[in-house]
């Protein structure tokens, strides 16, 4: 199965109603990618902070899906600048390419929502495993068939990709070595044929197992989720959070 590195924990964030957390972290995330001014989105990245500080993730994995997303953006950097204008004064100039003030602020802002977003995910919604965020998308009302694809997408992507592997392993064990030719897109193409039939054949297996065993369209856990306290205090100060970065929005936008 997948590695969940942050699924494990005993935080508080852990010990909170899995309803609470995605349902917080999906308000706020939308609240998150609204907002347009930089004290805004800088007030969300510092509660997405709080947020990762009460889960107490691993450090290594974090860095290491921060980097991801970071170098993404790097590459914004070094286009947005450079192509966005506006009546904002001119930093520097080269031929074509025009630094300006405006594309700056906009990597800016992008860069803070990007990172907020993301951290904010990684603390509530990351922390939860993945059977359990399933169950958890169902009592929120979420499509049955939606939560129907997206666990079974967890289950069984991880075993496609060792039929790939399996099948590339084959190929090479008889002489197949890549190169920029016909012949190598030909093979690559009979792979993923042979994968796509082999998943299309177990998709049938697999469906009819459940149906022996009485599957009705949809999941039932044998855990169930129950609200206390802190799960309420925990939701209220999320929306004043959400309320108060709307607020800073605002007035950055309309009254400064």
């Amino acid at each position: 199965m997948f590695d969940e590195p942050f699924a494990a924990g005993t935080s508080l964030i852990h010990s909170l109603d899995p309803r609470i957390r995605l349902g917080v972290a999906v308000a706020c995330s939308i609240v998150c990618s609204i907002v347009h001014s930089l004290p805004a989105a800088l007030l969300a990245l510092g509660a997405a902070l709080v947020l990762v500080c009460l889960s107490r993730p691993p450090l290594r994995p974090l860095l290491r899906r921060m980097a991801v997303v970071n170098i993404f953006i790097l590459f914004l950097w070094l286009t947005v600048p450079l192509s966005q204008q506006g009546n904002t004064p001119v930093l520097a100039s080269y031929g074509f390419f025009v630094l300006t003030q405006q594309g700056l602020d906009l990597c800016l802002l992008v860069t803070v929502k990007s990172n907020a977003l993301v951290l904010l995910f990684l603390a509530l919604v990351a922390t939860m495993p993945t059977p359990t965020l399933g169950h958890a998308m169902a009592q929120l009302a979420v499509p049955n068939k939606l939560v129907f694809l997206f666990l079974f997408t967890y289950r069984y992507v991880h075993v496609i990709g060792e039929e790939w592997q399996r099948l590339h392993n084959a190929a090479r064990l008889r002489g197949f070595s890549p190169r920029n030719n016909l012949h190598t897109y030909r093979v690559a193409g009979y792979i993923l044929g042979m994968v796509l039939v082999r998943s299309y054949e177990r998709a049938h297996r697999v469906y009819e197992a459940m149906l022996l065993r009485g599957f009705n369209g949809r999941f039932t856990s044998v855990s169930t989720f129950q609200a206390a306290p802190r799960d309420a205090l925990f939701c209220c100060t999320a929306l004043t959070t959400c309320v108060l970065i709307m607020a800073v929005d605002y007035w950055e936008i309309f009254c400064v």
